[in-house]
């Protein structure tokens, strides 16, 4: 599980770990839309395999920014004296408009990992 985790922060090849999926090479704190490499350089595993591939991955997404957005706020509850105080709003907006570029690249790369060609 570990070596999993750590070969999708690397953005590493799904099929082979050797090669990049990402033009980038980290996946953090890029600002700007990731652009996705159509192959892998190394073992040429095709990472769109058909158009709408990647629309699944919006669903992970979401998921990734609502949990994103709980804990933001459970964070940041804990500096305020009412129970929801609406200057929380602000901060988790901030958060998820900073993690979205991170966000993208993420979840494409767990959709990429969840939905592995284990055949070749």
């Amino acid at each position: 599980m570990y070596t999993i985790l750590s070969h999708i922060l690397n953005n590493d090849c799904p099929h082979c770990h050797q090669g990049k999926v990402f033009k980038e090479k980290s996946i953090f704190f890029k600002f700007s839309f990731p652009k996705m490499n159509e192959y892998c350089s190394h073992c040429h595993q095709k990472f769109q395999k058909e158009p709408g591939y990647f629309f699944g991955a919006m669903y992970v997404n979401y998921g990734l920014t609502v949990a994103q957005a709980i804990t933001t706020y459970c964070i940041a509850h804990f500096f305020f004296k009412q129970n929801f105080d609406l200057r929380i709003i602000p901060i988790i907006m901030v958060v998820i408009v900073t993690l979205s570029p991170l966000n993208i690249r993420l979840s494409r790369l767990l959709w990429l990992y969840m939905f592995r060609n284990y055949s070749k």
